[in-house]
């Protein structure tokens, strides 16, 4: 199925921001994107940012925080005030997934969070790296053991490179969660923990266009690079030119 709308998250070009935050989005919205995936950490750099966002026509359907022991009041009405429809948490770490009772005490936080979201007309969503899939409890990966205990209105955001980092069949995977997926992040790579080996989307081994079908609920897909050894933005405009022809119109 063709992408239904197409971001970038904004941590690709987390240090062109550190320098330059104004001119990092207006050159992001020059190679194309209409769409970001924000952070509640930009967000807290107050009025720049988000008059950086109005500037340049951006949307953010999604914006990234922990969800765990911080002020979920502040941050869902940022979400509020980014137009966001939903707030992932995009890192508990590996530390964090030691045991089974680790990932119901993990689906706890994001139960509740998930409850507070709706008062302010939100979801809430988890985002997997390596370590939830390889990470396994009779015999089924711990992102799958969490998403069996989350709310049904909880989503997943599934990186498909950790899925494949993590050693799992992506299309496998996608397959069984594919009710909780609503969003992708969509990097490439010769599959390995090397973050500055990874590449545009299209370049690398993941089979997208399979992906992509095994994704019925897909609401968005957002472009990511954790670290990139060239010109990140050479990198996201290549994934911008891959992945923009298959966005519905």
């Amino acid at each position: 199925m063709p992408l239904r709308s197409l971001s970038l998250q904004l941590y690709s070009v987390r240090h062109a921001i550190d320098e330059d935050l104004p001119g990092t989005l207006a050159r992001v919205a020059a190679i194309g994107y209409r769409q970001i995936e924000s952070s509640y950490k930009l967000y807290s750099r107050g009025p720049e940012f988000l008059d950086a966002v109005t500037a340049n026509g951006f949307v953010s359907p999604t914006m990234t925080s922990s969800l765990i022991d911080v002020d979920l009041d502040a941050i869902f009405s940022a979400a509020n005030r980014l137009g966001a429809n939903t707030v992932v948490d995009t890192f508990i770490p590996e530390e964090f997934w030691t045991t089974d009772d680790d990932v119901t005490r993990i689906a706890g936080h994001l139960n509740a969070a998930a409850v507070k979201a709706a008062d302010y007309g939100l979801r809430v969503g988890y985002h997997n790296h390596w370590w939830e899939l390889e990470r396994r409890f009779s015999g089924r990966t711990a992102l799958e053991t969490l998403a069996d205990r989350l709310r049904p209105e909880v989503v997943l955001e599934v990186d498909a490179y950790w899925v494949a980092v993590g050693g799992e069949d992506v299309l496998g995977l996608l397959g069984r969660v594919s009710d909780r997926v609503r969003f992708l992040h969509l990097k490439d790579g010769p599959v390995n923990r090397e973050n500055t080996q990874q590449l545009p989307a299209g370049q690398g081994k993941l089979p997208w266009p399979e992906i992509l079908d095994a994704v019925p609920h897909l609401e968005a897909g957002a472009v990511e690079f954790d670290d990139y050894s060239g010109d990140v933005f050479e990198a996201i405009a290549a994934s911008f030119a891959y992945l923009n022809p298959k966005v519905e119109r």
